[in-house]
């Protein structure tokens, strides 16, 4: 069964546009409430929300607190604080679920909703599908000594602080080395050069100034141009970037060169397994380039592919019982540190195997370079593109053999559908690619 508002990532829009309007929001909390009651009468839910730096937080958070409290349920707020951090704490404090509201790296004009079920793991789809069909009923209050209580929790970032310094190796710190940390204006302003600083490191910070308007504004994960120059005019050892609520990693070293997500999964992933502490394989997506899966497979390291998202990367791993995974974008997974992706873990576990591998980040990636990856998305009016592309599919998957590969993926969004084609020369992907496309152009 489809789910009607919940999408990859909880519920996301346009501010003021359903579904991210007070109303909507307010009547969201209540069933995600009841939903909640429901599953345990015996005792009061409490829940933890927390929420990025966006002006639309403090009303969204409103909202959100209002319409929990009518279903009877106890909320306990954090006020600004990264996604992971609010996973963290739905677990550490034993509470029914976590709430975060961000629209993590997309501009301030957006916001959204992303739950958490108990023990700060991914909600459940039979669940989302729980609170969709308690949206369709009319919303009700409870009656007065029956309505949840609402209190701000102090404290809740010092132990954020604290968790993620718990994932870097006791016997270790940073001292000696030169960070710019650049936090997207985002929820990580507050906590992330704490932590960097905290372990020992010099630590420059940018990014760091959020107005409610500034969120991923020309800084952090999507936008590593500014750390490249903050890095060079620092003199940096290493940038880190994080996106506006501290799910995604970017680095960039002190040439100004930038890694992304696959190649700082290959850094971590290539360190344990260098040390015989790599559980199982790795995990990434039809759009992880296939020289990074042919370096892994060289050092003995399995990979798997699950569908774009970082949800689906999560249910491979947990599927595998494996515990490194990700995405180029930057959504890098460690589950033997936190339940859900994090970007400052994901830095420590990099600056950690970078000194297990006594390699600098070039020397460590040095042992394969991306293949070639060409892009097309095709327009279509609802046509088979299916069979349509099916013939020169086939011609390009037998040219391609053991040189690369074709991924055709429709939009969930809109009529479009993405052709791929990655290969070990840039010609023999741009040619095929554009022959792909064409057949579908032709019945579009």
């Amino acid at each position: 069964m489809s789910r009607k508002y919940f999408g990859t990532d909880g519920v996301r829009g346009e501010v003021g546009q359903f579904p991210i309007t007070p109303e909507f929001v307010m009547k969201l909390g209540y069933a995600a409430g009841r939903v909640l009651v429901d599953h345990d009468k015996a005792h009061r839910p409490t829940v933890l929300i927390g929420k990025d730096t966006r002006i639309s937080g403090y009303m969204l958070e409103a909202a959100l607190q209002a319409g929990f409290s009518a279903a009877g349920v106890n909320v306990l707020l954090t006020g600004p604080l990264p996604t992971p951090g609010i996973a963290y704490l739905t677990r550490a404090l034993r509470l029914e679920a976590g709430v975060m509201i961000s629209a993590s790296h997309n501009p301030f004009q957006d916001n959204g909703i992303k739950f958490f079920a108990e023990g700060g793991k991914k909600l459940d789809d039979a669940v989302e599908l729980e609170i969709e069909a308690m949206l369709e009923q009319p919303m009700a209050t409870n009656p007065s000594e029956e309505l949840g209580r609402v209190r701000r929790i102090e404290g809740a970032v010092e132990r954020y602080i604290e968790f993620c310094k718990s994932s870097f190796p006791n016997d270790r710190d940073l001292k000696g080395l030169k960070l710019v940390v650049d936090c997207a204006h985002g929820a990580t302003y507050h906590v992330a050069p704490k932590v960097f600083h905290e372990l020992g490191a010099e630590v420059v910070t940018i990014g760091g100034e959020p107005d409610g308007y500034n969120i991923n504004e020309k800084v952090g994960a999507t936008y590593p141009k500014t750390l490249q120059v903050a890095v060079l005019e620092h003199h940096a050892d290493y940038g880190i970037a994080l996106d506006g609520d501290g799910d995604r990693l970017i680095m960039v070293d002190r040439e100004g060169t930038v890694y992304d997500g696959d190649q700082l999964i290959y850094v971590i992933a290539k360190a344990r397994a260098a040390k015989g502490e790599l559980k199982g394989g790795v995990v990434g997506t039809v759009m992880t380039n296939l020289a990074m899966e042919l370096a892994l497979n060289k050092q003995g390291v399995a990979f798997g592919r699950a569908k774009v998202g970082d949800r689906y990367v999560l249910e491979m791993l947990h599927g595998q019982g494996w515990q490194v995974g990700g995405e180029a974008s930057g959504h890098i997974l460690c589950l033997d540190c936190h339940s859900t992706g994090d970007g400052i873990i994901s830095s420590l576990q990099v600056l950690a195997s970078l000194t297990d591998l006594g390699m600098s980040l070039a020397d460590a990636c040095s042992d394969w370079q991306p293949y070639p990856q060409t892009l097309i998305n095709v327009r279509h009016n609802g046509c088979d593109w299916k069979g349509a592309s099916a013939e020169a599919l086939a011609a390009a998957e037998q040219a391609l053999q053991g040189r690369g590969r074709v991924v055709l993926r429709p939009s969930g969004t809109e009529p479009v559908v993405r052709v791929m084609v990655e290969a070990d020369d840039k010609a023999l992907a741009d040619q095929w690619a554009q022959s792909i496309a064409a057949a579908i152009q032709r019945v579009a």
